[in-house]
């Protein structure tokens, strides 16, 4: 490879990373008319032929799934490794981090990345999101406001595909959505009593990337309506829900503009100090640990929160000591997540007539209703909260022999409903929350290690404590009995949903990046992934990296044309 030219090497732009994010950038730019190398860390994932467990039921599998001890061996998160996504797990000497307080980071290294294990589920942000950290006094004010995003929100819904329903909450805007998936009686039942006891709280059906009514732009894409297995975190070959390697990636390389590189684990962006700006990216070819650059007029930094901002700390130069872009020494500072600890579930005895049939690959949902339109509590911004409801069926196992064989054949529904909730809060960033590299431990690819240092706050205690007591009066309001609500005071990280790092901002002095995701100190470098995060909101967060994403591409186009990066 080092062999090849530097012409053979070069792009018109660079995107680092495979997953939700980085494969809107690569559709973004490659449609209008850029070369574009996107770079993944871990091995190839091509739609449809690298799902091997997608679809296969229980009984095809050795041990029903399950893992035997000494397979789990050498593999992060061991202890709940599934046979059904074993094919995902990460190897414990890929990436070791220093836990300097503990924090679970979830990672999908592979081409498509975590666009593959995603819950899917989309909601747009409104201003009460993009104004509450000027509104409340934290974090810094974001630079951009619905109305700078709503036109790509429709933009990726429409192409995504999002099913749901239109709800008209100021809380909560509504999406271009297809056909939602329907609420059991139970949530129906549930979201009748919120209305009657509250009025202000609301259940709705939780939006979802997922195809039902599949119109003429996902079938350009070879996508089908979704078959509600459930079994979306093994790979759909049907296409039914959004993933970079069944929609944007595809469509990309459509183009005759994309080339994805697999097995590339980027070390650094390369920055020219004499002309300011970055030209290219290194990276570590991950089987022959050979060292090769690639240039680029463009850059996109899509690799996941922290994998982002442990590239652009690690890209140092005589401009940029401390990492790309950072001279005001807050990169990696502010990271946050969402707040998981809050766990409910209570029990429901009516509705004996009625019993729930197929799958629902979504959930419902209740929207924030804690400090939206008012400060009201002793802490800062608030949580929204899923439900599932269902009755499930089971069998008398007290006996042995021919009754026992004929009870478990002969399953009967449950004489109760049960209904499941959990908490998604909102993490106020503080400075101290942070990741930094270390100075002297590396990988095996010789890159610095990650410290990871982020630990829950009075904040995070307080509205863990306040969902367990509104969770629990609502349950008791809607006659449910029991109820059981509980922090299981879980560690950050568990929600899979990294932010911030690189914040956008309006100043140099207090954010890393501008209103299009460029940095500041480096113009044609841009961040979209969950690391360019100012806050966290409480909706999910992969709607919103997407249509920043496509709103920066097309920025960055427009000012290559105009000769500006």
């Amino acid at each position: 490879m080092l062999q090849d030219s530097k012409e053979k090497r070069t792009y018109d732009a660079i995107v680092i990373g495979s997953g939700a994010s980085g494969g809107w950038a690569a559709k973004e730019l490659t449609e209008k008319g850029l070369k574009t190398l996107v770079l993944e860390r871990g091995r190839m994932v091509k739609h449809i032929e690298d799902y091997p467990t997608a679809s296969k039921a229980p009984w095809e599998f050795e041990f029903r799934g399950a893992v035997p001890l000494e397979k789990r061996s050498g593999i992060g998160g061991g202890r709940w490794l599934r046979e059904e996504t074993a094919h995902w797990a990460l190897a414990d000497d890929e990436q070791p981090i220093i836990q300097e307080k503990p924090f679970r980071w979830f990672r999908g290294y592979h081409v498509g990345g975590k666009s593959l294990l995603w819950a899917r589920a989309t909601q747009r942000w409104s201003d009460y999101d993009f104004e509450g950290p000027a509104r409340d006094g934290f974090a810094i004010d974001w630079p951009i406001r619905t109305k700078d995003l709503n036109p790509w929100y429709e933009y990726v819904e429409r192409f995504a595909g999002i099913a749901g329903s239109k709800d008209g909450l100021p809380e909560l805007p509504d999406s271009e959505v297809m056909p939602g998936f329907e609420l059991s009686c139970i949530e129906q039942y549930y979201k009748e009593q919120l209305q009657a006891n509250y009025g202000n709280r609301h259940l709705i059906q939780g939006r979802c990337a997922h195809l039902t009514d599949p119109q003429e732009i996902h079938k350009q894409q070879g996508r089908n309506k979704c078959q509600n297995q459930a079994m979306c975190n093994r790979g759909c070959v049907y296409g039914g829900y959004f993933s970079a390697n069944a929609s944007t990636l595809p469509w990309a390389e459509k183009t005759g503009n994309l080339t994805v590189r697999p097995d590339a684990v980027v070390e650094s962006i390369i920055y020219d100090d004499a002309k300011g700006k970055a030209t290219g990216v290194r990276i570590i070819d991950r089987h022959s640990k050979e060292a090769i650059e690639f240039y680029a007029k463009i850059i996109f930094v899509n690799a996941s929160t922290i994998a982002s901002n442990a590239i652009l700390l690690n890209s140092k130069s005589s401009t940029f000591s401390n990492g790309i872009g950072n001279e005001n020494g807050l990169m990696g500072k502010f990271l946050a997540c969402h707040n998981y600890r809050g766990k409910g579930y209570a029990t429901f005895e009516g509705f004996l007539d009625k019993a729930n049939m197929g799958r629902n690959p979504g959930h419902a949902y209740v929207p924030r209703f804690r400090n939206v339109f008012k400060q009201e509590t002793d802490f800062l911004r608030g949580y929204s909260i899923g439900m599932s409801g269902g009755r499930s069926m089971g069998s008398d196992t007290s006996m042995i022999g021919d009754e026992l064989r004929d009870n478990l054949l002969n399953q009967k529904y449950n004489d109760v409903w049960g209904l499941a909730s959990w908490m998604q809060g909102e993490t106020v960033p503080v400075e101290d929350n942070h990741m930094r590299l270390s100075p002297d431990q590396v990988d095996k690819y010789g890159i610095p290690q990650i410290i990871l240092s982020v630990e829950w706050k009075e904040n995070d205690d307080k509205m863990a404590a306040d969902f367990v007591a509104q969770q629990t009066e609502m349950y008791e309001r809607a006659g449910f009995k029991n109820i059981k609500v509980e922090d299981s005071h879980s560690d950050p990280g568990s929600d899979i949903h990294e932010m911030g790092g690189v914040r956008m901002g309006k100043d140099p002095k207090d954010s890393l990046l501008n209103e299009w995701n460029q940095l500041h100190l480096c113009k044609n470098v841009f961040v979209t992934d969950g690391a360019c995060m100012t806050s966290t909101s409480t909706q999910n967060p992969t709607l919103t990296f997407m249509a920043l994403t496509a709103r920066a591409a097309n920025h960055a186009v427009e000012e290559l044309n105009k000769l500006n990066l």
